[in-house]
């Protein structure tokens, strides 16, 4: 093995000779004696000698020890750099953008929120800095990326840009574990746009009644997800996955195992999803209304109904879902929410009414019915995490043991 490079000791020599009249200089010790040479005392006393890239041989001379070593790092790791460079650096963001997305595909990460973050890479991130070397960004790419938010047009809320940068600081940290060498603080104490929080909308039960019928005249097919969101707490995907089987008839329960996205069953947003819930009779007397007068695609069908229908047939697992299209297949996002627009639009809600605030609605109506405790109604709405015992069920367990739920039959007394 060669003998690492070392700073030069320019004052002394390295390889003396006593025997023939050199004499030590009181620069060195009795144990460690130390000979001068001709430039004992003449500038500085460190060089840090080595031969470049090009095989140019380098010697710059320091005042101390450590100057000459920190010196000889930085030029020889530089050196090693050139000789085996490292792919990272010559990789532009957009290859670890897609890489980025193509991974979270693999490891079966939620393919709405894939989707969402390759949208916003798409629109946003990549317009802007997409071709860059991703080795060369810096902190000040991460202040100028939100005044390019600012300025775009279509942009109008600061809240989307505080959205969108969270993206921007996803791939900073994903290409920081892919060995891109990119500054420690190239996303810390960046100034953002003052975000309001989001107003959610409490609606009454009238309201939730309005809304209900007002789809009801838009898209009958669809008023049973309304009661989903409002008597059970269901978020949409988890309405649009519902089964029939899943729906203990008798003994007022819901089995809540899977949602739809895009038309496919996929996992539930989180653990403390999986449930099997108690519901109110009132839900269940609405479910066996749907489910007797929905139990199929419909009889009238226009020329390009029925067209999709033959080329599309309906997939055995999909006969069973509680909710389907006037075709039978899985409802989608794109189909219902214009749907659901419309019809806050006729029942009077405000504009800014989503879908979650049945959600909200099912959770303050359980806490305000004075019936169920703060853990009870916790509970009941999925919002908390399982313990370790979750993985000892078979089945998704019952959310709350012993537990009948009535308040939404109080509440929609006066609904026939």
């Amino acid at each position: 093995m060669s003998k690492p490079t070392e700073p030069f000791d320019r004052w002394h020599k390295r390889y003396p000779k006593p025997e023939r009249g050199d004499e030590p200089c009181r620069c060195g010790t009795n144990k460690r004696p130390l000979y001068p040479s001709a430039d004992h005392g003449r500038g500085r006393r460190w060089q840090a000698r080595y031969t470049d890239i090009d095989g140019t041989e380098r010697r710059t001379c320091l005042a101390t020890w450590q100057e000459a070593r920190e010196h000889l790092d930085k030029a020889l790791a530089e050196i090693e750099r050139k000789k085996s460079p490292n792919p990272a650096d010559s990789m532009r963001v957009a290859f670890y953008a897609a890489q980025m997305i193509e991974r979270r595909r693999k490891r079966r990460k939620n393919a709405n929120t894939t989707a969402a973050y390759e949208g916003q890479l798409r629109n946003h991130v990549l317009p802007f800095i997409g071709s860059r070397p991703a080795s060369t960004l810096r902190r000040r790419d991460s202040t100028s990326f939100i005044d390019y938010l600012i300025d775009k047009p279509g942009i109008n809320s600061p809240r989307t840009v505080v959205q969108i940068f969270r993206i921007w600081r996803l791939l900073m940290h994903y290409m920081v574990d892919e060995d891109v060498p990119l500054p420690p603080n190239i996303v810390s104490r960046i100034e953002l746009p003052e975000a309001l929080p989001r107003v959610k909308v409490a609606l009454s039960p009238g309201q939730v009644t309005a809304v209900a019928a007002a789809i009801r005249q838009v898209a009958p097919r669809y008023e049973v997800l309304i009661w989903l969101g409002a008597c059970a707490g269901l978020r949409l995907g988890e309405a649009f996955g519902l089964k029939r089987s899943q729906v203990a008839w008798e003994h007022g329960l819901l089995r809540i195992v899977e949602q739809r996205q895009r038309g496919r069953a996929v996992r539930l947003k989180t653990r403390s999803s999986y449930a099997t819930l108690p519901v109110d009779r009132f839900l269940i007397k609405r479910l066996a209304r749907h489910t007797a007068q929905f139990s199929g695609p419909e009889a009238a069908l226009s020329y390009a109904e029925r067209r999709r229908q033959e080329h599309h047939p309906v997939d055995p697992t999909e006969k069973d879902l509680l909710a389907t299209n006037r075709i039978g297949h899985p409802v989608l996002y794109s189909d219902f929410y214009p749907k659901w627009r419309k019809a806050v639009g006729q029942a009077g809600l405000p504009e800014r009414t989503r879908f979650h605030d049945l959600k909200h609605f099912y959770t303050s109506t359980l806490a305000a019915s004075g019936k169920h405790d703060p853990k009870t109604v916790q509970a009941l709405s999925r919002h908390a995490g399982f313990s370790e015992t979750w993985d000892t069920y078979a089945h998704p367990p019952l959310a709350v043991e012993e537990v009948t739920v009535t308040v939404f039959g109080t509440a929609f007394s006066d609904v026939a």
